[in-house]
């Protein structure tokens, strides 16, 4: 069957050029206690956006940020942040100096830890507010007037309408992962919040991609602002090798098991379209012997960290995962990336395959596609630009009766619909 494996970074693989000459991160304007902590964290050069969008917002200018996953946007926006924090005096009045909007809480969870480890060498001070949790810790941070705070919108509205979370003080609002919040149903409760928000402060809203709505909100809460894209709006990245691989809907999990069987996929990210399916295929994993758990959102948080802390230290080979249970895993060293399922939309092919190839490495991804599926696969292809290879050595493969693209020949003739 086809190899897997991760392609080297020797390879003929194309790297994306970046927008503009990337500097130094001394060049930036960045000071010496947040330079030593970039460093502590092993990033010598800046990446394009951040190459690109710090220099402004130290400068206090508003910014849209379009880019894909794995980019290096959180260092982006918090270098800047912190450095802003460390040079101006606080704002009179109660409440967090900066707020950051995000629609999960394990993203919610990753952006507080990476403040916590660019702050290292200074004051700033950072809470996380997110629901499933007890709210009594968060209410605590919020009455110490913490000057950080990362949180998603459900749960910070639930303590603004208690009388717990204040703004007077916000200098800084930031909108991540703005496009997956539209998913979720979040841009009323944004904009609810904004309206609570000072007027006078700097707004930062990051975006994979760029629909009408999210244009349209951009427009109506930024202030002339700077535009980032380092890549296209429906781009993926170009250091990951895709693959589909058509297979029947009853062989998926037989399917799994067979490319599980090749050594090289150390650290595997499976998705699935349901929080039942993706509890199924961790299970059925776990009794064959691969070391598995599943992620979403009937997990307690507490189960959700535990199962993302063992994927990250390696204890786990396979984690299993809806889409939005996967927004902020934030994992060095992910392999491969397996759609057990081909998403509903298109864009979550691409935030799904971010998963790997992150800070410049390579990585694989694989896309099972039944034949329901294959609607999903073309719109993938429309919208990324590409045609996705297609493995039809493995034990599974519904070559034998089809024409190689995995459709019926019948249907091939009549232009691929059913």
């Amino acid at each position: 069957m086809t190899s897997f494996a991760v392609p080297t970074p020797a390879s003929s693989l194309p790297r994306p050029l970046p927008a503009v000459p990337v500097a130094s991160f001394a060049t930036l304007g960045l000071g010496d206690p947040l330079l030593r902590a970039v460093a502590a964290a092993g990033y010598a050069t800046p990446t394009p956006i951040q190459a690109q969008a710090i220099p402004h917002l130290l400068d206090g200018r508003d910014l849209l940020g379009c880019a894909q996953t794995g980019t290096g946007k959180t260092a982006a926006f918090a270098l800047p942040i912190l450095e802003r924090l460390a040079r101006q005096p606080r704002r009179p009045g109660r409440g967090p100096r900066v707020l950051v909007l995000t629609p999960t809480r394990e993203l919610a969870t990753q952006i507080a830890d990476d403040f916590a480890d660019y702050g290292v060498n200074g004051s700033s001070k950072c809470a996380v507010v997110f629901g499933g949790v007890g709210q009594g810790h968060q209410v605590q941070a919020l009455r110490h007037n913490v000057d950080i705070v990362v949180a998603t919108p459900g749960r910070l509205l639930d303590l603004m309408a208690q009388g717990h979370a204040r703004f007077e003080a916000c200098e800084v609002l930031v909108l991540d992962e703005a496009d997956r919040m539209l998913d979720m149903g979040f841009i009323d409760p944004i904009r609810r919040i904004l309206d609570a928000l000072p007027r006078n402060r700097q707004n930062l809203m990051f975006s994979a991609t760029m629909p009408p709505e999210i244009a349209q909100l951009a427009r109506g809460f930024l202030k002339n602002p700077v535009n980032v894209a380092v890549a296209p709006v429906s781009s993926t990245v170009e250091l990951i090798t895709q693959w589909v691989l058509h297979v029947d809907r009853g062989d998926k999990r037989a399917l799994l098991r067979e490319v599980l069987r090749d050594p090289k996929m150390t650290r595997v990210l499976v998705f699935t379209r349901t929080k039942r399916g993706a509890n199924k295929v961790a299970e059925e994993l776990d009794r064959k012997g691969v070391r598995a758990d599943a992620i979403h959102g009937n997990k307690s948080q507490g189960a959700r960290q535990r199962a993302l802390d063992a994927f990250k230290r390696g204890s786990i080979r396979v984690l299993v995962a809806t889409d939005i249970a996967a927004r902020g895993i934030d994992v060095a060293g992910v392999t491969h990336v397996i759609n057990f399922e081909l998403p509903a939309e298109p864009e979550s092919y691409v935030h799904r395959i971010g998963r790997t190839a992150r800070a410049g490495a390579s990585g694989v991804a694989l896309s099972f596609c039944e034949p329901e599926e294959r609607g999903a696969l073309r719109a993938i292809e429309r919208l990324t630009r590409t045609t996705v290879k297609v493995v039809n050595d493995h034990p599974y493969s519904r070559q034998r009766r089809t024409n190689g693209r995995g459709f019926d020949k019948r249907e091939e003739a009549s232009g691929g619909q059913s």
